[in-house]
């Protein structure tokens, strides 16, 4: 029972920011693009629990809120990384290699095609089309923050700035870890 508590206890903390935003565009469903972008723009992507939660409460169909969310590209369904690399690879910035930045960020941080948000959900990267800054190319915008004429090693450079500035987990207690522990 008090695990039921607890479990629900969190869920309503979670959720506290969609109410808020849900209240603030009126519980509105004319209002469901802007209500997912700022959701999104809150928990950094859309869970199948927030877009239930956010159809139930605009009184729309589950299927509605998904067929939005997944209409337009620039929502999320999967956890993004606290740190976003948009890289462009439109046609300026693609015949100025900027496939290499890309193959340069996935070695750093062992990410693919496939994988683009590292276990730690620290960095997402994702290709974008066009950033309009052609006479930069290649362009890559890190927080929003645009980097032209962008190399390999400069965007390495980055990704360890922003690694060594991360907090690190604590350490973890010896006395409270089960690891080492053996029975006699």
């Amino acid at each position: 029972m008090q695990e039921t508590l607890e479990k629900t206890r969190a869920m309503v903390h979670h959720l506290a920011a969609v109410n808020e935003i849900l209240e603030k565009n009126g519980n509105d469903p004319s209002r469901l693009i802007p209500i997912l972008q700022e959701v999104q723009e809150v928990y950094k992507y859309l869970s199948k629990d927030v877009i239930s939660y956010v159809a139930t409460s605009l009184d729309v169909p589950v299927a509605h809120v998904y067929g939005v969310a997944t209409f337009y590209a620039h929502f999320s369904l999967n956890p993004k990384g606290k740190h976003i690399f948009r890289l462009c690879d439109g046609t300026a910035c693609h015949v100025k290699k900027s496939m290499g930045l890309l193959e340069a960020i996935y070695k750093k941080l062992g990410l693919s095609d496939e994988k683009r948000t590292t276990d730690d959900l620290l960095f997402t990267v994702e290709i974008v089309n066009c950033l309009g800054a052609c006479g930069l190319a290649p362009v890559i915008v890190v927080d929003g923050e645009v980097h032209g004429q962008a190399t390999p090693e400069q965007v390495e450079k980055i990704i360890d700035e922003i690694t060594a500035a991360a907090p690190k987990p604590p350490p973890r207690n010896p006395k409270t870890s089960n690891e080492g522990n053996h029975i006699r």
